[in-house]
């Protein structure tokens, strides 16, 4: 009859030496993590997250419209409704296209956008062009001007006013009411340029839609 006999587990021995040297690993690397932690919440308090109106430019659409207006060859219109802003106002010179334009991006004040551009050399490939293709759809009267509408479904909208040799494309994602505020400033800023007097002090609009 054989005696079974077991082994009892071994136990690692550390050195006190090595020991202590592990527990200061671990103390450091903690010290460490904490440390870093304390810069990354400094920096953020010190530098709280901007405010959404932060992010918006403060383009100053007259006077960009000013400096253009000699290699234009005309006043560009420079409305700037109230509550409004522009991200950008420049001077676009003739491409393969031959059309020149001044061109304008607002952000309305109910934070949609919408394209303004004028031009006296425009042509119909160049209109269907800054409306997206969109078809023309009808007509809508803001402020005593008629305007082609031209829109779809899904996407953005246009408006299209030709007077004179001046032809303005309004194209957004807008809601109309936006679109009959920045129409009727364009044509009080156009017909002040064509010395037509003053207009009427109230935004109005009746739209005919073919669809």
């Amino acid at each position: 009859m054989s005696e079974s006999s077991s082994t009892p587990p071994v136990k690692p021995v550390i050195a006190a030496g090595a020991a202590k040297r592990a527990n200061a690993s671990v103390i450091g690397m903690l010290l460490a993590m904490f440390s870093t932690v304390a810069i990354v919440v400094t920096i953020v308090w010190l530098n709280p997250e901007p405010k959404a109106d932060a992010y918006r430019h403060t383009v100053d659409v007259a006077a960009v419209a000013g400096h253009a207006a000699d290699t234009a060859g005309f006043d560009p219109v420079a409305p700037m409704p109230k509550g409004w802003s522009a991200n950008y106002a420049r001077w676009n010179p003739a491409g393969a296209d031959g059309v020149a334009f001044w061109d304008v991006g607002y952000v309305t004040s109910s934070n949609t956008f919408i394209a303004l551009r004028q031009s006296i050399t425009a042509n119909p490939t160049w209109i269907s062009d800054q409306a997206h293709d969109a078809p023309v759809t009808g007509t809508r009267t803001v402020d005593g001007h008629e305007w082609e509408l031209r829109d779809r479904p899904k996407g953005d909208r246009s408006l299209v006013l030709t007077s004179g040799d001046t032809t303005i494309v309004l194209t957004g994602a807008a809601d109309f009411k936006d679109f009959d505020v920045l129409a009727t400033e364009s044509t009080r800023h156009l017909d002040a340029g064509n010395g037509a007097g003053e207009a009427s002090t109230g935004p109005s609009s009746t739209a005919k839609d073919s669809k």
